[in-house]
């Protein structure tokens, strides 16, 4: 009975600690495998954990987005690339110890960064009010209902103007692909 009480109170963040690994563990496949397609799969499942870990935190449209734009188009034209190109002689690559000294402080760099951002998230109130929320007649949306909402209403006008450059970028696409 005490596990279930555990995993009621800790599942979500169980959840995330369990999707953050399995990102970082495809990330690490994307590096660490030789073969193309087995870390174009390991990029992908490092994709959809982070379209999981935006679920949890409560970011429904840009978890949708991540597995549409990321999870499909991204990984097609990935796997078009490595299908069409000859990737199985690649020149064997140096060791990890023979890269340049400035790629080491580069890294070390980075790490110290990430320290001190968990650092300050850790210290960090979090918001859980519903304050931080877009209510419409008192009533709070959801992720995907606020951003439509200040997409439409906010936010119209920048919004129809980048979906005319848009049109006239792929009409001078298409104008340029057929003059063969």
């Amino acid at each position: 009975m005490e596990f279930l009480e555990f995993l009621a109170a800790h599942g979500a963040d169980l959840l995330f600690y369990a999707f953050a690994a399995l990102a970082l563990a495809g990330g690490l496949g994307v590096v660490l495998l030789r073969n193309p397609m087995y870390g174009a799969m390991a990029l992908l499942t490092s994709f959809l954990a982070v379209a999981a870990l935006f679920f949890l935190r409560h970011a429904e449209f840009v978890a949708v987005v991540q597995i549409f734009v990321y999870g499909g188009g991204i990984m097609v034209l990935f796997l078009f690339v490595i299908m069409l190109v000859n990737l199985h002689r690649l020149p064997e690559p140096k060791r990890f110890l023979s890269q340049s000294p400035l790629a080491l402080v580069v890294a070390g760099v980075m790490v110290v960064l990430l320290a001190i951002f968990l650092a300050q998230a850790a210290l960090a109130p979090a918001a859980t009010d519903l304050a931080s929320f877009r209510t419409v007649e008192g009533r709070p949306l959801g992720n995907t209902q606020a951003v439509a909402w200040s997409l439409y209403r906010d936010y119209l006008l920048p919004f129809e103007i980048a979906s005319v450059f848009l049109l006239i970028a792929m009409i001078g696409a298409v104008v340029l692909g057929r003059r063969q």
